[in-house]
């Protein structure tokens, strides 16, 4: 009985131990399928996301390269206040572009203008013909490349487009971009994620201690011509350590062993090919938690198989002693009974722990389907809303911006009109001088407007604060004498000037004036006041009513869109939201102060640099 009892356990083991060795194999597979198809999402997605970072600067080198002055300035690039002047034409190209260097070379790879001519280490003088992109653009093409700057030894992706003169290649237009934010953006991210060049070199990784390095030794072939084109001055290009390197159906399995502390880690590893950069987008995903699964699939299992052969063994000792009944009849009953009541409580109880945890599951599938649901529905319409916001905002702005140049238009016509019936011919020309000047200021507030569209503003020159209240009153005068609003200026000193934009500073006083005039017109005496000094070597500006004032809750929200304190269809509440960004982009601020029964919107801008020469007086309408 013993030795059938033995046997009986061994061959229990041997198909326990079976048991968990297949079920082992397959969970790791299931685990390992499971994160790869994670790892292929996150891999398409950061794909995605390179091509948007290139595409987005892919067609400006080849738009700037057709710019008629470039082939002119090729042809004869002139004397030094030449080059000077395309460098600043250059550099205001690359600041709107928001690239990193933007530089414009001869046939010969001699950098002859750049956008960094004011940097300590400019590129003009430096000749980089070495370079593949320089050498792809001579050959008619649109360059691409990545690499170091050889003079800023910054990294960069590079694109030049040539500059053609007829059939003839005069030079090439070189656009850097930078794509350090590629790396930060990413570093959050469990996986690690790596871009490698056409030889194999990682040049972005979210490990640093991987930058420069190899997933294999280079060829002779391959590190001749990185030294050549100077592609990655001074690194060390070793591979990194790779213990093992398993392939399997769509993907790998690299042990990669850390040099400083000798541990050795096994990532999960795919790739995925961009061809036009010649990259090689690669993540590397840890494969903890696939242990950590089979672990859990194992020890079920395992649990499952031990009740398996304890019943199994019970069975067997029951037919023992059932054969043995006349010896141990009594006391085989008793053991029985117990053994089979135990059975059943532990049968019974996993079996509804079983039942119940099967049922949670179907559960929370469904409610995460649904869920799932109402987020997508919830980002479509949140990107639909914030389309129709930005449309409408724009419309707004512009509706907001060129009512006061019309209301003063409309003005002048009529007064025109009636100069013409009574012949007052020379009177009536000088409305019309007017109405012609109103006419340019809108045309330059359309311009102003599309440069607030793109969070940019015109270069700040020094302003005559006098002139440009002159002009702003003349704008705001059929208003004024209309209101009987009774107005005071005080500037001190008489000739005070600030560094700003004449229209846009114009404009930023018409708003709040005619804010000012608004506040009033229920008042029994109207009163505005307008004062400027300087404070602290700053130039504060206030603009007082004596109107109602602003509600203590609307203060903090004031300068923000569509915020008014107007009845309904007499405003948009745009017009401080308007005046305050305009404001900032002259490097100026403006604030509320609650000075009792009453509103005062305080601006404070910049004292003009004293290199100015020549200060706007602003246009002044009389």
């Amino acid at each position: 009985m013993k030795r059938s009892l033995i046997t009986v356990i061994l061959i229990g083991i041997l198909c326990l131990t079976g048991a968990v060795v297949g079920v082992g194999k397959w969970a790791y597979r299931q685990g390992v399928a499971e994160r790869a198809s994670e790892s292929s999402a996150q891999l398409a997605l950061y794909q995605s996301y390179l091509r948007g970072v290139l595409e987005k600067y892919e067609y400006l080198p080849e738009l700037l390269a057709n710019d008629k002055r470039l082939i002119t300035f090729l042809e004869n690039p002139g004397g030094r206040e030449r080059i000077e002047a395309f460098n600043r034409y250059l550099e205001t190209a690359n600041a709107i572009s928001d690239a990193a260097d933007t530089y414009l070379m001869d046939r010969e790879g001699l950098t002859i203008a750049a956008s960094n001519w004011q940097t300590p280490r400019p590129f003009v003088g430096r000749n980089f013909s070495y370079r593949p992109y320089f050498q792809e653009a001579m050959r008619g093409k649109l360059g691409r490349y990545f690499a170091l700057g050889t003079t800023s030894s910054q990294r960069g992706y590079y694109f030049a487009y040539p500059v053609r003169q007829g059939e003839t290649i005069l030079g090439a237009l070189v656009m850097k971009i930078n794509i350090d934010s590629v790396e930060e953006n990413w570093k959050k991210q469990d996986a690690t994620f790596l871009v490698t060049d056409p030889d194999g070199v990682i040049f972005i990784t979210t490990k640093s201690n991987w930058r420069y390095r190899t997933l294999k030794h280079l060829s002779p072939q391959s590190e001749k011509r990185i030294v050549e084109s100077k592609r990655y001055p001074d690194a060390s290009l070793k591979p990194l350590f790779i213990a093992k390197h398993d392939q399997s159906g769509g993907y790998s399995l690299l042990s990669i062993q850390d040099e400083a502390t000798g541990i050795v880690r096994t990532y999960l590893h795919m790739t995925a090919n961009m061809p036009h950069a010649g990259w090689e987008v690669q993540i590397l995903s840890d494969i903890k938690g696939v242990d950590r699964f089979v672990i859990r699939t194992i020890i079920g299992i395992s649990s499952a198989m031990v009740i398996a052969i304890m019943i199994m063994l019970l069975f067997w000792q029951r037919q023992q002693q059932m054969s043995e009944r006349h010896r141990y009849e009594e006391e085989s009953r008793r053991v029985l009974e117990h053994a089979n009541e135990v059975l059943e409580s532990r049968v019974a109880t996993r079996t509804h722990a079983l039942t119940e945890s099967n049922i949670k599951l179907r559960q929370e599938i469904i409610e995460r389907k649904k869920t799932e649901a109402k987020l997508r529905s919830a980002r479509e319409e949140l990107v639909h809303a914030a389309k129709l916001a930005a449309l409408g905002q724009m419309s707004a702005s512009i509706t907001h911006e060129l009512n006061q140049p019309l209301a003063a238009i409309r003005a002048y016509t009529d007064n025109a009109v009636h100069f013409l019936q009574n012949e007052r011919q020379q009177d009536a020309m000088w409305n019309l001088e007017q109405i012609s000047e109103l006419t340019e200021r809108m045309a330059k507030l359309g311009s102003q407007l599309k440069l607030f569209a793109r969070k940019e503003s015109d270069k700040a020159i020094t302003v005559a604060l006098h002139g440009c209240l002159d002009g702003a009153l003349e704008i705001l005068g059929p208003s004024i004498k209309k209101s009987a609003a009774e107005l005071k200026v005080q500037i001190v000193p008489e000739d005070l000037a600030v560094c700003a934009n004449n229209v846009l500073l114009q404009q930023v006083l018409v708003n709040l004036i005619g804010n000012s005039l608004q506040a009033v017109e229920g008042q029994a005496t109207k009163r505005i006041s307008i004062k400027a000094g300087i404070v602290n070597d700053i130039v504060e500006l206030r603009v007082m009513d004596n109107g109602p004032g602003i509600e203590p809750q609307l203060r903090e929200i004031i300068f923000e869109p569509f915020v008014t304190t107007k009845e309904p269809g007499k405003g948009l509440g745009l017009g401080l939201t308007i005046t305050s960004r305009i404001v900032r982009e002259m490097g100026g601020s403006i604030s509320y102060e609650d000075v009792g029964g009453g509103a005062c919107f305080v601006v404070q801008l910049q004292l003009p640099d004293t290199t100015h020469e020549n200060v706007d007086q602003g246009t002044v309408y009389r």
